[in-house]
């Protein structure tokens, strides 16, 4: 996804049940999708959750 899906403005938003990992500097229910459930992260746990397809302790990584 794109820039979009940080404020769900078409078709890239999380359905509800839906979990994200997210750099973005704010979160509020709902700003990504109705029903969805956005988790601010790191930089690091981003890039590990996006490998390994799941959250991760990161420390265990490097």
């Amino acid at each position: 996804p794109g820039c979009s899906m940080c404020l769900a403005m078409n078709a890239d938003r999380l359905e509800p049940e839906e979990r994200c990992a997210s750099t973005s500097n704010r979160n509020f229910e709902g700003r990504q999708g109705a029903g969805g459930r956005t988790h601010l992260v790191s930089p690091a746990m981003a890039a590990a959750a996006a490998i390994e397809g799941h959250f991760v302790d990161v420390r265990k990584i490097a």
